[in-house]
């Protein structure tokens, strides 16, 4: 299955909210006759949908997270953890989370342009794994400067203020830990996904 580029809000009327995907602030609102529905959804359902929250999310194709599943059952751990940790240290993420992004397909976007540093080095892959004391940054031109300037100067940190270094006037950013799961912004069960993909693995 491919990357999803139809309409947005319509995943979000059906999913809830899914800042990495659309990270406007508008009131969205369910129809009538999905309520009416809501409590007759199978046991199936409930864990597809849960795992459609993360795919969305962050934007990935079912071969993409399907994978990223498969690692993290082969990781000592708590499956669902270490799942999330993986997702969360991707490139398109951290910008995402650094505020040089409104939402992950943005984010992926400046990557593939060829704007983004890690460690200084040019980086084009949205899915490069990142790791704690990695430096992200742009590149000195002033067009990407021009495309992140008023991202940043919206974005608060204080949330993320453990798990960044943030300097936002030399638009960089250092990964100082991995993101917890509390903070991600995503009201998802990760037990649910886990068991999605249990007869699968």
């Amino acid at each position: 299955m491919s990357r999803y580029l139809g309409p947005r809000l319509k995943k979000i009327r059906r999913l809830g909210n899914l800042p990495g995907l659309y990270n406007k602030k508008k009131k969205i609102q369910n129809d009538i006759k999905n309520k009416f529905y809501s409590n007759k959804k199978s046991q199936y359902s409930i864990r597809l949908e849960e795992k459609q929250k993360l795919r969305f999310h962050y934007g990935l194709t079912e071969r993409q997270l399907f994978r990223y599943m498969h690692i993290a059952v082969k990781t000592k751990g708590s499956t669902s953890q270490i799942l999330l940790q993986l997702l969360e240290m991707r490139l398109d993420n951290i910008l995402f989370r650094l505020g040089m992004s409104s939402t992950i397909p943005g984010a992926r976007q400046l990557i593939n342009h060829r704007h983004i540093l890690v460690n200084g080095g040019m980086v084009d892959i949205p899915s490069y794994h990142c790791n704690t004391k990695d430096i992200i940054s742009i590149i000195k031109k002033k067009k990407s400067k021009i495309l992140i300037k008023n991202y940043i100067e919206l974005f608060s940190y204080d949330k993320f203020s453990n798990n960044f270094t943030i300097n936002p006037y030399q638009y960089k950013g250092l990964i100082n830990k991995i993101i917890n799961s509390k903070c991600i912004g995503l009201k998802i069960s990760e037990l649910l996904i886990v068991e999605y993909y249990s007869r699968q693995i």
